[in-house]
């Protein structure tokens, strides 16, 4: 059955991931709504823009006027809510923006979806889903040993963290009180093709093509569980399609690597795609710098319940997604010169001096 989808941050990393997979992969009818921020961008849109299921609409989410003309004008079956701030750097820097944009952006979505579903037809309403779409880091960190289920506690250490489980606290609140049918799900890093170049494994790809350091916080010893994007991707689609209103879904890649041995990799895969005989080995560009503060040691995601309710599992391992990511870069460098030439140089995020 076709569906009317609203995904919100489509332009973003995951947000277009998805995208491209429904529209490559289900006959669906996507609107896209994005900011168009520093990290939204509409190249990464390039491949399903002229499908005619697509349309896009740049806008805030925390635009309550628009949002609900948004709802009136597409009327959506689904609502996948990926628009946020992420990045844990810019908000050690800047914490106000990812309040306005991660909590009281979702309260306004969740406001005017709220009405929208009240006003909606038996039929249509029962249909109806809003799919909130959050982070692993909601649970905290872990020391050595342990792993994040869908029944950890909250305990968030970074402003974004904090604002993300804000949000998904709301998201929670709107079903309890209001019975609005949603779902919360929460996955671990992810990497792949068109993320911006400030999270770690683009900005090591492209600063060892450029043989500048590669700059590793602390001994490098944190720990994350790897998520290749367009895995990610199916799983939230088969999260919105077949999960169960009122739950929460943890997404993970059973891939845990210490931040010093993900960038051993890629200096790796560089050495042999990028040969050079007169060069070091890329491993010599690594450079330990100072932690970030309050850096989390370890998170991993116990995704047992995707696997078991709805047949979901990776289909990247780390090393299988890690070649693709390196080998997108090195052959679209007209999508990330753009940013570096612009938008962001690599420079050092939240470092507090």
């Amino acid at each position: 059955m076709r569906r009317r989808i609203i995904v919100t941050g489509g332009a973003g990393f995951i947000g277009s991931a998805v995208v491209r997979h429904l529209i490559q992969h289900t006959d669906h009818e996507i609107l896209v709504l994005d900011k168009l921020t520093y990290a939204g961008n509409l190249d990464s849109l390039a491949p399903v823009a002229h499908n005619p299921r697509y349309r896009f609409l740049r806008a805030n989410i925390a635009d309550a006027s628009k949002m609900a003309v948004l709802f009136e004008s597409f009327v959506p079956d689904l609502v996948m809510h990926l628009a946020a701030e992420t990045h844990v750097d810019r908000s050690i820097d800047g914490p106000a923006q990812f309040i306005k944009t991660n909590i009281f952006g979702t309260f306004v979505l969740l406001d005017a979806a709220l009405k929208y579903w009240r006003e909606l037809p038996t039929s249509a309403a029962s249909r109806f889903r809003f799919h909130h779409v959050s982070t692993d880091e909601v649970y905290g960190s872990l020391g050595s040993n342990g792993i994040f289920s869908e029944d950890t506690p909250y305990r968030p250490n970074s402003p974004y963290a904090a604002s993300k489980a804000s949000s998904d606290h709301l998201v929670h609140a709107w079903h309890h009180t209001y019975g609005l049918p949603i779902i919360i799900s929460n996955c671990s890093n992810n990497y792949g093709p068109y993320q911006f170049p400030e999270k770690l494994i683009p900005l090591m790809i492209i600063n060892a093509l450029e043989r500048k350091p590669l700059p590793v916080y602390g001994n490098g010893a944190n720990v994350r569980d790897w998520l290749y994007v367009e895995d990610h991707a199916r799983a939230l689609v088969l999260v919105a399609d077949h999960g169960n209103t009122g739950e929460r879904y943890n997404i993970g890649g059973s891939s845990e690597k210490t931040n010093v041995e993900v960038v051993q990799q890629i200096c790796c895969l560089m050495d042999g795609l990028v040969s050079d005989p007169s060069m070091d080995s890329h491993k010599s560009l690594i450079n330990f710098v100072t932690d970030r503060p309050g850096h989390d040691l370890r998170y991993a995601i116990d995704a047992s319940k995707i696997r078991r309710e709805l047949g979901w599992q990776p289909l990247e391992t780390f090393e299988t997604g890690l070649r693709k990511t390196v080998a997108w870069y090195l052959q679209n460098p007209q999508w990330w010169q753009r940013i570096r030439s612009g938008v962001y140089a690599g420079e050092r995020l939240g470092a507090l001096v």
